[in-house]
């Protein structure tokens, strides 16, 4: 069975931890024990709570809003899944887009009540940076107006107009109510104008996303074996886990940012030769010359070389209640190599209401800025949108070692910011 990792995101209290709770619960996959501690909590309208088999933190239980981000894991007899709850409030934005940065597809809930407001643009423009193509469009708490076909269709037009100007394959518009079940596993009766699938229905029938195994063959290094023993005097291994790609023995490959060339002479899964692996999984390679390589250092096959560069252009989201100055110097980590960088510019930040480009002196928490980085040696990077393992990094303070921002290597779209567009007007019941 092949794997789909999809997040739920959009506003507070639009019922995204209801929902995987919901899907859990009516697909068979909560344990006995933990089906029987939650039927012996308090009731929500009634019906369990099953937010709490996601919101594992004592602040979530007490104020019922997701803060951190919950992965849980569920099959079917189709697919397997791995589900990402991600935080609907704005101050938790950074946590969304940890969230999104592995996602295949993405839940976009709404409030039936409320239709297509800020936030729920805020994610989906974050989400299609992150390289999402995959959109379900839900409308949640339909039963709250009476399973209103006219409401739901009306919030799909929303949200259609936003998806047109992302240039995004069509959202998947699905109405339901997590709370109670109506559409989430099984179709609703209470539905009845409603003939598509259900959530569960189209989620065993999405397309997978191409694998990094297909993707140009990418390894970095993360430590360099050398045993220097009697019965093993001239070992040396490069051990690392394959970011994308294949890689075969008798390989002709590069050594970046050297520049040196060598040949695979083996490649070694858990202690084994083989003849080759494929990302993600964990080798040592071995070159038949003894070249200079140090953690961070990339090895590719030298027909797929990527760019190495010392000077980056960037989509990032600030995380850091310290705003983001130009002239900032930190460290960049991409992957095992952590070099140091400076932030000479910022060239705009977006405007998530329009999608408009805006001028930026400064970025602050939750920004999403483009940036330009100097980096003091060269990177081997990729564009995010043609690898997002390798076309991804993070921003790191010198100091304190805390994160920053995350970042996307050239992943911005001129196109999803030419032209502004009128946000829908939200409405409620």
């Amino acid at each position: 069975m092949d794997l789909l990792r999809f997040i739920t995101c959009g506003s507070v209290d639009d019922g995204k931890s209801t929902l995987i709770g919901r899907l859990l619960y009516d697909s068979d996959s909560v344990s006995l024990d933990v089906l029987a501690a939650l039927e012996n909590r308090p009731t929500v309208h009634g019906a369990v709570d099953l937010a709490l088999l996601t919101d594992g933190l004592r602040a979530e239980r007490e104020q019922g809003i997701t803060i951190d981000v919950a992965y849980k894991y569920f099959t079917t007899p189709r697919r397997k899944f791995i589900i990402t709850d991600a935080p609907g409030h704005v101050q938790y934005t950074r946590n969304m887009v940890t969230g999104a940065s592995n996602a295949d597809l993405a839940i976009v809930l709404v409030d039936a009540r409320q239709g297509v407001i800020e936030q729920t643009r805020r994610h989906t423009l974050i989400a299609a940076l992150l390289g999402i193509r995959h959109f379900v469009l839900a409308v949640n708490k339909l039963d709250l107006v009476g399973f209103d076909e006219n409401i739901f269709n009306q919030i799909a037009a929303d949200y259609a107009a936003l998806t047109d100007h992302f240039q995004l394959p069509t959202a998947t518009a699905i109405p339901l109510s997590a709370l109670h079940g109506d559409n989430v596993v099984s179709r609703s009766n209470r539905i009845a104008w409603y003939t598509g699938p259900s959530l569960l229905e189209h989620l065993e029938s999405v397309p997978a996303a191409v694998e990094a195994a297909n993707a140009e063959p990418r390894f970095q290094v993360q430590y360099v074996i050398r045993p220097q023993t009697d019965a093993l005097p001239d070992y040396r291994g490069y051990a690392g886990q394959i970011q994308s790609g294949q890689y075969r023995r008798g390989d002709r490959v590069k050594v970046l940012p050297s520049g040196l060339e060598s040949v695979i002479e083996a490649i070694e899964v858990n202690q084994q030769e083989v003849e080759s692996a494929v990302a993600p999984q964990a080798v040592v390679l071995r070159l038949t010359d003894d070249v200079d390589i140090s953690r961070g250092d990339s090895i590719i096959p030298v027909s797929h070389v990527p760019t190495l560069t010392r000077e980056l252009e960037a989509t990032v989201c600030w995380m850091s209640e310290q705003p983001l100055l130009p002239g900032r110097k930190l460290l960049l980590q991409h992957h095992s190599a952590v070099v140091k960088a400076a932030v000479p510019t910022i060239l705009h930040k977006v405007n998530v209401q329009t999608f408009d480009r805006a001028d930026a002196e400064s970025a602050q928490l939750n920004d999403i800025v483009r940036i330009r980085i100097k980096t003091a040696v060269p990177l081997a990077v990729d564009n995010y949108h043609e690898n997002r393992v390798t076309g991804a990094f993070i921003l790191v303070d010198e100091q304190s070692g805390d994160t920053l921002a995350a970042g996307l290597i050239g992943a911005a779209n001129a196109d999803y910011f030419t032209a502004p567009v009128t946000p829908p007007v939200a409405f409620s019941i």
